[in-house]
């Protein structure tokens, strides 16, 4: 995807996000997050925008230091001026990145074509994600666009799962193919040397060689079953075949801060 692409979602996701907020109330629970309040989601993904948008302006050599969850969690704005902070946030950061020289040098921590293209899909799906986590507190589930929930989640097998280290065991060994039924993206994930292993794939299985696991469905729905915020059934995704890599992979590759 284009990097006006992503700062386009990244703006739209954050507004969905503090409208859903605001709607819910600060002292909402958040269902996936436990045990985040509304207010805590905003403190942490207000902090979050700031430090992104600090890389495309300072251009560090390394990725930044930052503080303890919890210290995030306690830092901000206060209660009656949190919503507004956060608008500020991510309203800078739109425009940190919409502003920014294509050619800009900083550090990111995913292979990706530049710095700034790094930095605007890495801030859109951080937005998106946390967005669904908004509307948990309203009891309703986001529909993302397809060939946006299938860039995030190339995102997280591609980007993440591969900076992790698996821990196999004789139970948890195999692999798995993930497929999007709606765009046609598929991916394979498997192991080698405790690490996990992954590569985008053909659509169609392939029946000579076919993965110990497979997880089907559209892309919106598999976007929230893989970050774990979802169930299977609810996000319309269908999963056959020996689900123990497919659990070991989900408990392994968990994005948090730190």
């Amino acid at each position: 995807m284009e990097i006006a692409v992503h700062i386009d979602a990244l703006h739209r996701q954050g507004d969905h996000l503090a409208d859903a907020a605001e709607r819910a109330g600060l002292a909402a629970a958040i269902p996936p997050c436990q045990p985040w309040l509304v207010k805590d989601l905003l403190r942490h993904t207000g902090y979050i925008h700031r430090w992104a948008a600090r890389h495309v302006t300072e251009c560090p050599d390394t990725v930044l230091d930052g503080p303890p969850e919890a210290d995030i969690l306690r830092g901000g704005a206060a209660d009656e001026d949190l919503l507004a902070w956060f608008r500020a946030g991510h309203a800078a950061l739109v425009q940190t990145l919409s502003t920014a020289d294509p050619g800009l040098r900083c550090a990111t921590f995913i292979d990706a074509p530049s710095p700034l293209a790094f930095w605007a899909r890495r801030q859109a799906h951080e937005t998106a994600i946390h967005r669904a986590d908004a509307d948990s507190a309203l009891g309703v589930r986001p529909d993302y666009p397809p060939d946006f929930a299938a860039d995030g989640i190339d995102e997280l097998i591609m980007g993440f799962g591969q900076r992790r280290k698996y821990r196999p065991s004789a139970e948890h060994t195999g692999d798995m193919d993930v497929r999007a039924t709606d765009t046609g993206h598929a991916w394979h994930v498997g192991t080698e040397d405790g690490r996990i292993q992954a590569r985008r794939a053909p659509a169609a299985p392939d029946s000579a060689d076919p993965a110990g696991c497979t997880v089907t469905g559209p892309a919106s729905g598999l976007y929230l079953f893989l970050w774990n915020r979802s169930d299977a059934p609810q996000a319309g995704v269908t999963i056959t075949g020996d689900r123990a890599f497919l659990a070991a992979w989900q408990s392994s590759v968990r994005v948090r801060w730190g």
